[in-house]
């Protein structure tokens, strides 16, 4: 699958490929998982390169990231982690918070500043994801999102696969998506409209199979056993008169 780059680096988009993130993921996995590393309380952290900071102070791969924790990594910097029966990895310069759901293991929203994340989420209750410009309701689902600070916060998003509920200013719309169904969110409406239909940019189908396999998951494109086209619609087919829910907004 051939993939777009749109101020990221292909070193940023092939973590999953590095021998020391296989080491570490063929250990996480041996060792039983998040379950086992909870019960045993072990860390949640798959892998760590370069340099972070969990609520201000460096963060260690021996540490644990709970629910309620500040994340930030630095430059040349990837963090991988798993909570409850969630994964994510979080991309160089980025910024989130991971406010806490009804334990410390349960995230209810994973709230991105600045910086770019990868995720893939278990089903059970609804989360959020939340940027400065767009709210995410999200279930069991694969989602790609990255802020742009030097673009007034400029968000985009990508419901990877799975049920979507995607809103942006006074924008509300529901993606359904098969194969990758991408969004920007504008901080200011542009003629009438917040939400408006992206390309699939600076992520991969391996980097999402990478992270369900983590929580013992599979993606619906490994599940059905085909891919689509990658060009953000969302859809296994690139049928013309499938419209993108940005589309069909009015103006």
């Amino acid at each position: 699958m051939s993939h777009s780059l749109a101020g990221r680096s292909e070193f940023e988009l092939r973590w999953m490929q590095r021998r020391s993130f296989v080491q570490a993921a063929w250990a996480w996995t041996a060792m039983g998982g998040a379950a086992a590393a909870q019960a045993q309380q072990r860390s949640n952290i798959v892998e760590l390169t370069g340099d972070a900071l969990l609520n201000g102070r460096r963060l260690l791969p021996g540490h644990t990231i709970q629910s309620g924790d500040e994340v930030v990594t630095g430059p040349k910097s990837h963090l991988t982690f798993v909570l409850g029966d969630s994964s994510f990895q979080v991309r160089q310069n980025s910024r989130l918070k991971v406010e806490r759901g009804a334990s410390l293991s349960v995230v209810s929203a994973l709230r991105l500043l600045t910086g770019a994340v990868v995720s893939v989420w278990g089903k059970g209750t609804q989360r959020r994801i939340v940027t400065p410009t767009v709210t995410m309701g999200i279930r069991g689902t694969g989602t790609y999102t990255e802020v742009f600070p030097e673009q007034d916060f400029r968000s985009y998003f990508c419901n990877c696969y799975g049920t979507v509920e995607v809103g942006a200013g006074t924008d509300q719309v529901l993606s359904q998506s098969d194969y990758h169904q991408a969004f920007w969110a504008e901080p200011v409406a542009k003629n009438g409209k917040f939400l408006f239909p992206a390309k699939a940019i600076n992520h991969t189908d391996e980097e999402l199979e990478t992270l369900a396999g983590l929580v013992n998951q599979r993606t619906n494109w490994q599940i059905m056993g085909k891919k689509g086209p990658f060009n953000g619609r969302g859809y296994m087919d690139d049928e013309p008169d499938k419209k993108h829910p940005a589309e069909l907004l009015a103006k």
